[in-house]
């Protein structure tokens, strides 16, 4: 029911928030706490998504050798672990702060309200996006910071990159989408005009990172680290044009762990220089 493996496209950002959030590195018990919070929400995310989405997924060539369709998995032990992930998310987030737990209801809300808002708006791609784009915030104010331009740019720049990514991934269902009356943007507006308005959500995915970035002071490594990013972006987009929905997948899961690793790794880089005491690039 839930590949762990895709935790790795918010995972990254949630330490990102924290680590900024921070003069010094985080403690082991605050840095597994954004850990357990982050794991545990998805997979109650995830949980909510396959069993909302239950019966469209049963219609669906492409889901519907997904666990719960094919009855290896019952719904009672889906239900089960999805109330569990969700206490667990609360307990940590009460752990984790005041502020975390009295918050923690916003991306609850999302996560149930996300999979019903394809049945009504093509915006859902906005929400899902929104969704993820909180585990950053959400972790900056674990760290002990309050409302800040940093975590608010950082936030924008995941919700527009995962607006974008989610569009390109449902480029596979538009001619289902449209057969069953389902909102999606590529089911709403097509092929093309999808991969205009996802290559204008990814220009802005570069924007907010750059003025993170500027906010929090980083300095080199990190501009250098958004100039990959923006490789990668530009050789995924030029794999969909090229192959169409062939490579969704691999576009999908290769591409997107690469962004999301790359940002980590070059944030990471450019506070363990200016934290190892070595002066401002």
């Amino acid at each position: 029911m839930i590949k762990f493996e895709h935790s790795i496209f918010a995972l990254p950002f949630a330490y990102l928030g924290l680590f900024l959030a921070l003069e010094n590195w985080p403690t082991p018990q605050l840095f597994m706490g954004i850990t357990v919070a982050m794991i545990s929400f998805r997979t109650m995310g995830m949980g909510l998504n396959r069993l909302i989405d239950k019966d469209i997924d049963a219609r669906n060539p492409r889901t519907q050798n997904r666990a719960l369709p094919q009855g290896r998995l019952k719904l009672n032990f889906v239900w089960a672990v999805t109330a569990l992930s969700f206490f667990i998310f609360e307990f940590t987030a009460l752990k984790l702060g005041r502020l975390c737990f009295f918050l923690s209801p916003i991306p609850v809300a999302l996560a149930w309200i996300y999979p019903y808002t394809k049945r009504f708006t093509w915006s859902c791609h906005f929400v899902l996006g929104i969704l993820l784009g909180i585990a950053p915030y959400g972790a900056w104010l674990a760290g002990g910071r309050e409302f800040s331009w940093t975590a608010g740019f950082l936030m924008l720049g995941v919700a527009s990159w995962v607006a974008g990514f989610d569009i390109l991934y449902a480029l596979q269902d538009l001619e289902f989408d449209q057969r069953n009356g389902l909102h999606s943007f590529p089911a709403r507006f097509g092929f093309h005009a999808s991969l205009q308005a996802v290559g204008a959500l990814h220009a802005s995915t570069l924007l907010f990172w750059y003025l993170a970035g500027t906010q929090a002071g980083l300095g080199l490594i990190y501009r250098a680290g958004l100039g990959i990013i923006a490789l990668l972006l530009v050789r995924e987009h030029a794999q969909v044009r090229k192959f169409g929905i062939a490579k969704i997948n691999e576009t999908f899961f290769t591409a997107n762990a690469r962004v999301s690793l790359s940002i980590f790794l070059m944030v990471l880089l450019d506070l363990i220089r200016t934290r190892s005491g070595a002066g401002a690039v």
